[in-house]
Parts: C-alpha cells; structure tokens; sequence
C-alpha cells in the first residue's frame, strides 16, 4: 500500500509539473506576442505629449503613464489587444489614424476615462463595435472615416456619448444609415458625412441632432444617380443655424441641379462647395433655388466652371442678403471665351465681403468695380493682376468702391510702389492694404496714402530700404521676408512692427516709434542683444526675437533668461526653444534656456583679479611656512653640496685612482668669522704649526685667507677644504654664528659629517655658548654639541696649557 501511495504521488507530482510548465509556456508565449514585440516610445515632451508617428510600430508601443496625448499614426499597427493601453488613465488624445488596424479588442479603451479626442480614420475597420466607446463618457470628437464598414452596426455605436460634440464616420463602402444610427448623440458642433455609395437613407436619421452648428456631406455618386436620397439627407439637416458644405460634386447634368429645386435650400444662411464642378444651366438652377433665401455666405473652394458665363438668365434673382461670397482655386476650361461674352456683375452688386483668390483673374474692369457699391472688404491674392491692370480696376485713381475699409491683392505680379500708392490714395475709407509677396524692389523717397490707412503690409518683397514713403498714420507695418539692414522712419502711431526673415543686427531705435507695443524680429542676423537695446522702446509689452544667430555671452544669457521668467517689462511671446546658441563653438545648437556659464567665463577679470590675490597670499605663506621651517636653507645646500661633490667626483678621477692618504693635504681647516681672525692668527696658528717645546711635530692647517685658490668659486673652494683636511675645526662664537660664509661652511661640514663620521669636526667655544644659541636647522652640530665634548676657551691663562695640549690630541686622533 505504501508504495502504491508514493507511485500515486509521484506521478500526481509529475502530472502537476507538466500542467504547470505548460501553463508558463504558454503565458510566456502569450508574453512575447503582447507584450514583448512592444518596442518603447520616448519622444515626449514636456507637456506630456508623444509623438510616435511614423516609426514603423507594429504594435501599440510603451509609453509613460503619465502621457496626456498619444500620436500613433502613420504606423503599421493591425491589433490592439485588452492591455496594449492599459494604464494611460489620463490620455486625453488618442491618434491611431493611417494605420493597418483591422482588429480591436471590445475592452481595449475601457481605461482610457479621460479621452476626448479619438481618431480611428484610415484604417480596415470592416466592423464598428459599440462596446468600444462604452467607457468613453468624456469623448468630444471620434473620428471614423474611410474605413471598409458598410454600416455603423446592428446596434447604437454612440448611445454613451452624451458629450460629443465633433463626429465623422463614412467610408468607400458605407451603404445604408438608418434611424437610431445616431442614437445618444444630441447636438453637434460639427458632422462630417462621407458616403459616395450610399444607396439606402431612412429619412430623419440625421434629423435627431439638434442644434447642429456645421455639416459637411460628401455625396458624390448620390448626387447624380439618386437625387431623391440627396434630397433627404439635406432637408434633414438645413437648418438656420446649420452651415452646410458640399464636397465633390458635379452639376454638370440636369440631374444634380434637381436636387435645389427639391430642398429647403432657400432655409439656409451659410453654405460652402469643396471641389466642385458646375456648367451654366446648373448655376441658373442653383441662383433660381437661393432666389430670396436668408442665404448670408456662400464660399466656394475648387470651382471648375465648364460653360462659358451665360447666367443671365438668373440676373433677376434677389442675392441682396448674400453679404459674403468667396472664390478660391478657380478653373475656366475657356477662360477667353468666359471673359468675353454676359453681363455677370448682378453676382457682385450687394456683398459687403468678395473675395476672388488664386482664380487667374488678370483684369477686373472699372464698370464692375463700380457697381461694388457696398463692398468693405475685397481680396483678390494670389491672381494675374499687374500694375496696368490694377490700375484699370482702381478706375485710375478715380473714386471708386467708395466702401471698401479691407484690400487684398497679395501675391500679384505688382513692381511699382508709387502706382500703388497713388491708386490708394483715392479709397478713401481705406484702412487695411495687404500688398506682399510682390515684386517692389525699392520704396521711393514719398508717397500719397489715405488717411485712413491704418495696416499695411509689404511683407515677402524685395526691399532694401526704407524711406519717408512709409504713412505716419500706420499702427500695424509688416516688412517681414525682405532684405532690409536698417529701419530709420519715424512712425508716432506704430503699435506693431513685423521685421522677421530680414538681415538686422540690431534693433531699431525705439525712439522712432513711441506707441510700439509689439515687435517681431526673429529669423534676422542679431548676435544679441540686452536691456539697453530695449530701454529706448518705452511701451513695448510683446517681442518675438527667436531664430537669432545669438552669441551666448554672460550678460546676453542672463538678460533672455530673466525674460524667458518674466523679469522684463517685454514679454517674449516665441518659443524658448527658438532662443538658441550659435557661439561660441561648444554651446552651438543649446537653448539659451538651459545654458548655464561658469564664473571663470562670466567675470573673467574678477576671477583673475581674486586667483592672483589668492595665489600671492597663499604664496607668501607658503614662503613664510618655508622659511621658518629652514626648507630654503635644506634646499640650497643640497644643491650647492650636490655640485660642490660632482667637482669632487671630477678632481678623483682626474687624479687617476691615487691612494686616499694622497688627498689629504691639511690636519685641519679652520672655519671661523673674520672678526675672530686676531685669536686664529695671535694664537691657533703659532701654537699648532710652529714647532714646540715638546719636539712634537707641527701641524698643518688650512686658513681659507691662505690657502683658498683665487678665481674658483667659493663654495668650491670650501668643500675641497674640508674633502682635503683631517679635521673640521670650528671656532664658535657671537661672530660665527652670524657670518654668512661661516654658516656655508658649517652647512658643508654638516653634509660632509654624513661621509666622514661624527669625530671629523672639532668644536672650539670662545665664548661661552650653549646649543641653543646654534640655529636649528644645523641639527647635526647641535647633536654633536649635546653628545660630544668641545673645548672652551679658557679666560685664565693658567689653564691654557692644557687647552692646547687636549686640541692637539683632537686633531691627531689621540
């Protein structure tokens, strides 16, 4: 039974271990698809935003928790799983678009409580599941476009999101919208439909958003092979309030045009056209159907216009309450033949606003210009206008558009300021004038502006100067994108001047324009620039400098820093990252921002002045340190021993390896002080070289006034003497201590003692002396004067015999 029991157990044992190594082999696999293949993305910046476009992502990447908005799009991203977005709690902006999305899971935005905005578009989306915006309470704008779905679901994919306030959802494929689709969404500032191949429209479906401020429908085919459905999806949706716009469509064919007859348009005030073609009989037709409708706006951008003008026919139509009509990105397939033929100036008697861009407009006659009786604002950029020419619309100089406050005709083929000018002068209510990106290459001495004129911009010409031609009445100037240096007019009324992208060095003088309150400088030449620059300008509250080729000097970088906090009376209204180095070399490409300059760089003079007093100071102590501890004194005997004993070395090996007792020349030198010379000579020297009464032999001694050799150097000279000589004898005294060369020729005597032995100097005591009165940085003879015994002179002359007798002994060993 026992063993039965543990085969039973083992392979319980062993069944358990199987299951669990399964288990983690599969947990492991299910490690590596989520989460493993997940590469980090680290490009955010400082407010929370990461921007992981276009980085070849197959996978959502890991981003910091922290993140507020996400940008994936532009990847190859095809699945997002449970927990590919599981703690980002506080994202508030989600981009997936342009991706390859095809599959996501129903609870993979269940955490994302915070989102607002969400961008699906793009993507293979074939089905739209409801359960993913089911957490989503706080979502303001989804965007849904082209993806392959045929409908937006069986149930309501939006009934949750009660705070929804921008929609877009259609696609190639999308087929049928029917009531309750849009469930849950009750007013809307904006909704943007697209659906060229809807065959199926349940009326009402977009009748449920009320108030909807802005909707834009993209119904191509519908429009000309069912202008039933056309017609109701756009009277559900006009309205008032509603500003509709139309993109692709083709009224080319009576079947498009029905659709006007058909609908409530006369109920609408603002409409706009995206890409649209018309023919003549399609423009009667819509002209007939706005023919007394509140109709405020109407702009169309990308107009193709196929016939040749004839719309005569609809000049008794009542446009009086079209206040604004726009005209961008006009084509005329027969632009020679539409010029030539119809009187279509009914279009333009009544608006306040026109506006005719890009449209390839050369000439505008002065009859048309004339019947713009009301118009304020006209804007005809970006056309083929010449200075001829604009001068046969302005009527030359005549009064016309007596109205007109705004004029627009920037991006012309205009060359002659003073024909400007004077065209000008003539509008008289004039007080905006746009004349850039043109071709003036130079502003005459004077020129006749209106009084009125208050803007003016001449920005992105060619201009290298700048004279008196310039209004006083101006308040807003725009000189940007020119090649100006210098700025020398006087403007009293300037309020704003733009001189970006010219070739300044400096600021203008302030003093010129004594109302500035904001200036745009960025993208010049400056080096830099400080508080003096700024002072002239005394009400300036607004300055755009960035984009500089600044040289980060001290003062340049504290000044921008304490404006960069605030500490100015002008506010930098750029970006601090458009503050950037360029010098010098190690700093290029920094943002002054950050830059951080040491001491030695920012008060050179100071640290110089500070180092070399620090340095002298420490050096004088170091020098004192020094020489109470004798250490010069230790030096330069070492180095006069060392050379005093390389001669030495020399003068042996001269003498060719003579025996030792051969160099002894002397039984003792004898150092003394020149003071002490009447005691060596009186009575050392008679008693110790002239033979005694005692028959014992003289010795020989080496007085350095005798036996030095005249002409070597004297430390030399010592050191031989003492290499040459038995004995040292010193005869100490006040006078000896303090003589100069008696104290070399104790310090040489105190290196030759570590050679010769302790016996080799004899101490000679005139005067009563103890070692204290010895400096102490002649450590040896101090020892020897505590350990040897030493002669003293004796005062009496009884006891002198026995002086000269123990000397004697001394000096032969004995």
């Amino acid at each position: 039974m026992s063993l039965k029991g543990a085969s039973s157990s083992r392979m319980t044992f062993g069944a358990s271990c199987c299951c669990s190594l399964l288990l983690l082999s599969w947990a492991f696999g299910q490690t590596s698809i989520t989460g493993g293949d997940r590469s980090p993305c680290q490009r955010c910046d400082l407010q929370l935003s990461c921007d992981c476009s276009h980085s070849g992502f197959s996978h959502v990447p890991m981003v910091t928790d922290q993140a507020l908005r996400l940008d994936l799009s532009f990847n190859n991203i095809t699945t997002i799983t449970r927990d590919d977005l599981k703690g980002l709690s506080r994202l508030v902006a989600l981009d997936l678009h342009g991706n390859r999305l095809s599959s996501i899971h129903p609870s993979a935005f269940d955490s994302l409580w915070s989102l607002e905005e969400l961008d699906l578009s793009d993507n293979r989306l074939t089905v739209l599941d409801p359960r993913w915006f089911s957490e989503l309470g706080a979502l303001q704008q989804l965007n849904l476009l082209n993806n392959p779905y045929s409908r937006l679901g069986s149930s309501p994919l939006f009934e949750g999101l009660v705070r929804l306030r921008i929609l877009e959802f259609g696609g190639p494929v999308q087929e049928e919208l029917k009531t309750g689709d849009l469930k849950g969404v009750t007013q809307l500032d904006r909704l943007t439909v697209r659906a060229n191949n809807l065959i199926r429209y349940e009326r009402g479906t977009l009748a449920e958003i009320w108030p909807l401020g802005g909707v834009t429908l993209n119904l191509h085919r519908p429009f000309l092979t069912d202008p039933a459905l056309v017609s109701a999806v756009l009277n559900d949706v006009l309205s008032p309030e509603t500003h509709l716009t139309l993109e692709d469509v083709h009224l080319t064919s009576k079947i498009p045009a029905q659709v006007f007859r058909d609908t409530h348009i006369n109920r609408i005030r603002y409409m706009s056209f995206r890409n649209v073609t018309i023919s003549d009989e399609s423009v009667v037709d819509f002209l007939t159907a706005i023919n007394g409708s509140p109709l405020t706006s109407l702009s169309i951008d990308g107009l193709t216009v196929t016939g040749e003008g004839r719309w005569t026919r609809a000049n008794w139509t009542d446009l009086r309450s079209m206040d604004e009509f726009l005209v961008r990105n006009l084509v005329l397939q027969d632009v020679f033949t539409f010029f030539l033929i119809g009187n279509l100036y009914f279009l333009v008697q009544n608006q306040r606003k026109l506006s005719f861009i890009n449209s390839q407009l050369f000439l505008l006659s002065c009859y048309s210009t004339r019947l713009m009786k009301e118009v304020q604002y006209l804007d005809m950029s970006d056309n083929l206008l010449t200075d001829l020419t604009l001068g046969y619309m302005l009527c030359d100089g005549e009064e016309t558009l007596p109205e007109l406050r705004v004029l627009n005709i920037s991006g012309n083929n205009l060359k002659s300021l003073p024909t400007i000018s004077r065209l000008a002068a003539r509008l008289t209510k004039l007080t905006h004038l746009d004349i850039s990106r043109s071709g003036y290459s130079s502003m005459p001495p004077s020129c006749a502006w209106p009084a009125t004129l208050r803007h003016l911009n001449i920005s992105s010409a060619k201009l290298t100067t700048t004279t008196p031609c310039l209004s006083t009445s101006l308040e807003v100037l725009d000189l940007s994108n020119n090649d100006l240096r210098s700025f020398t007019v006087t403007l009293p009324l300037l309020r704003e001047l733009h001189l970006s992208g010219n070739k300044f060095l400096k600021f203008p003088d302030g003093r010129l324009f004594p109302n500035l309150q904001t200036l745009a400088i960025w993208s010049n030449t400056l080096n830099l620039f400080g508080r003096s620059d700024l002072q002239s300008y005394r009400r300036l509250d607004k300055l755009q400098a960035g984009q500089n080729k600044f040289i980060c000097s001290c003062d340049f970088v504290g000044f921008l820093q304490s404006l960069l906090k605030g500490g100015g009376d002008a506010t930098l209204t750029d970006k601090e990252d458009s503050y950037r180095c360029d010098s010098p070399l190690y700093l290029q490409g920094e943002s002054v921002s950050t830059v951080h300059l040491s001491i030695l760089e920012c008060h050179q003079l100071l640290f110089v002045s500070v180092s070399c007093g620090v340095a002298l100071l420490l050096g004088s102590l170091l020098c004192v340190l020094l020489w109470r501890l004798h250490v010069f004194w230790y030096l330069k005997m070492i180095w006069a021993w060392l050379k005093a004993k390389r001669s030495s070395q020399q003068r042996q090996r001269r003498r060719n390896d003579e025996e030792s007792e051969a160099l002894i020349s002397f039984d003792a030198f004898v150092s003394y002080n020149d003071r002490d010379a009447s005691w060596v000579e009186n009575f050392l020297v008679p008693e110790l070289e002239e033979p005694s009464s005692d028959s014992l032999q003289p010795l020989t001694l080496c007085l350095h006034k005798r036996d030095f050799l005249p002409g070597r150097w004297i430390e030399d000279n010592i050191m031989s003497a003492i290499e040459r000589s038995r004995r040292t004898v010193f005869v100490l005294s006040e006078n000896f201590v303090r003589s100069a060369w008696c104290r070399y020729e104790l310090d040489f005597s105190h290196f030759h003692l570590f050679d010769a032995g302790g016996d080799a100097a004899i101490l000679i005591l005139l005067e009563p002396m103890t070692k204290d009165d010895v400096p102490k940085r002649f450590c040896k003879l101090r020892k020897l004067m505590s350990s040897t015994t030493y002669l003293e002179w004796p005062g009496e002359e009884a006891q002198r015999e026995e002086f000269w007798r123990s000397l004697r002994n001394a000096l032969r060993g004995e």
